[in-house]
């Protein structure tokens, strides 16, 4: 049974998408370990990269190449400094050599040694193959798939034992929603009880609450950023950040000098409804803005809807509970990490397999099952909140125009959030024993509907708003 942490559903990362970015990145360092471990890395003196399907159609817009140069560099996405990404890159297009795993240059020059394939393979939408040579002579080669959310399998260990044999530590192993649900009714714990016991056999408590709260810090500086950053998205889209404009008519006059102030700024701050849908969207978006722009994001579950979580906490803590602490900002993390990893193990949360009803709605699910834990509600309705959320984004589709995680995809954060919002509200006033459609059924009707979905709708580019909208009149 597969098992997955908290830390894998929620990763600190570098924009703009976990699947087009973090994934080939991490892929990059696989690889090298997987030579050294081989004896074959001093071997190697060139290398070649192939990118297939998905990663190849949009990957110029992802920035898939530039993730690739930075992770056969050896740099780590979760400490680089993002102000040195660009001259980085910028210097390897140069020189046309890189620091192959942070320790002797090779040749490398990333205008002919990544080739975009436009074939898929069989396997997943998204695949990467990297060649070392020596010499001109063939080394290894390695074949990886980034399945989503920054998740990352090498094509021989796919089928392996060893490779879904994770974690078999856990007191509550779970597949299915109702299986964590039976566990909460015998133990009569909450969802975010059980998911802590299972953190337990992996983590001390001190090492759990460290990196839940590096996380919120990380998500916290983000829309801080977001919040405080003007001007024009890159790509070529000219696409305006929205964040910053709407964050000073919201914010006003008021004097801070870091994020923690800030936040308690926003805190003492009277909200109305429609300001409250105004900080919400102004949440989202300045994560995704930040994304955009190559900023460093919690994937939650994906890059792509990075902002739709952070939102809906920032909601919980500046409208509904001033006196939120570390602990609640705990809690929401572990209950929309197991929804996250429900929808991963049944379905997907990759748009290159799922359309954007695996990002979006999958993130918005995974908000609205935790905002309602927070709000009292009972493990029946935490579930019951996170399929209200699923079940009005099935179907959505993955078209971003130009290849660029900008257009729809900022936009859609604002709105999963709200929807996530909704749900929860929803579940709270509904009898949750007598729910219509359980919480595994609506992750299976995902999955179908993924499976159904015509390919031009998943990350490609090629239909939808991507061919809709004519990039000359962005």
């Amino acid at each position: 049974m597969e098992c997955i942490s908290v830390f894998d559903m929620l990763k600190i990362g570098v924009g703009p998408s976990s699947s087009h970015t973090l994934g080939p990145w991490r892929a990059g360092e696989r690889w090298i370990n997987h030579l050294l471990k081989e004896d074959l890395f001093k071997e190697i003196n060139s290398v070649k990269v192939d990118l297939y399907g998905s990663l190849s159609l949009t990957g110029k817009g992802h920035s898939t190449d530039l993730a690739v140069v930075l992770g056969l560099t050896g740099s780590d996405p979760e400490q680089i400094p993002i102000n040195e990404i660009h001259s980085l890159v910028s210097k390897i297009n140069l020189e046309k050599q890189l620091k192959f795993g942070n320790s002797f240059l090779i040749d490398f020059d990333p205008k002919t040694d990544i080739i975009f394939n436009k074939e898929f393979l069989p396997f997943h939408a998204n695949a990467i193959k990297f060649t070392g040579f020596k010499n001109n002579i063939k080394i290894s080669s390695d074949t990886y798939y980034s399945i989503g959310g920054g998740f990352v399998v090498r094509e021989e260990l796919i089928h392996a034992k060893e490779n879904i044999e994770i974690l078999k530590t856990f007191p509550y192993p779970i597949q299915k929603a109702k299986e964590l649900e039976l566990y909460c009714k015998q133990t009569q714990l909450k969802i975010s009880d059980i998911v802590l016991e299972n953190e337990r056999s992996l983590r001390s408590d001190i090492e759990i609450d460290f990196e839940i709260q590096r996380i919120w810090n990380t998500m916290l500086e983000c829309m801080y950023a977001g919040c405080h950053t003007e001007g024009t998205l890159p790509g070529g889209l000219n696409v305006r950040r929205r964040a910053f404009d709407m964050h000073n008519k919201l914010i006003g006059n008021s004097i801070y000098n870091s994020p923690t102030e800030w936040l308690e700024t926003i805190r003492g701050t009277e909200v109305k409804f429609r300001q409250i849908l105004k900080w919400v969207s102004c949440f989202a978006l300045s994560v995704n803005e930040v994304n955009a722009s190559l900023g460093r994001v919690v994937t939650a579950p994906t890059n792509g809807s990075a902002g739709v979580i952070p939102a809906v906490l920032m909601y919980y803590i500046v409208i509904e509970n001033h006196e939120a602490d570390f602990n609640h900002i705990k809690q929401f993390l572990l209950v929309a990490s197991e929804i996250g990893s429900l929808f991963k193990k049944g379905a997907t949360i990759s748009a290159a397999m799922g359309g954007c009803q695996a990002e979006i709605g999958v993130s918005s699910a995974m908000a609205a099952g935790a905002l309602t834990e927070l709000l009292g509600g009972t493990p029946e309705q935490v579930l019951m909140a996170s399929e209200i959320a699923m079940e009005h984004h099935l179907g959505l589709t993955c078209d971003p125009i130009g290849g660029l995680v900008q257009i729809p995809c900022i936009e859609r954060n604002a709105m999963g959030a709200i929807k996530a919002i909704n749900a929860a509200e929803l579940a709270l006033e509904s009898d949750s024993l007598n729910a219509k459609v359980p919480l595994d059924k609506v992750i299976s009707s995902m999955w179908e509907t993924a499976k159904d979905m015509n390919s031009k709708y998943k990350e490609t580019s090629e239909g939808g708003l991507a061919v809709g909208v004519n990039l000359s009149d962005c």
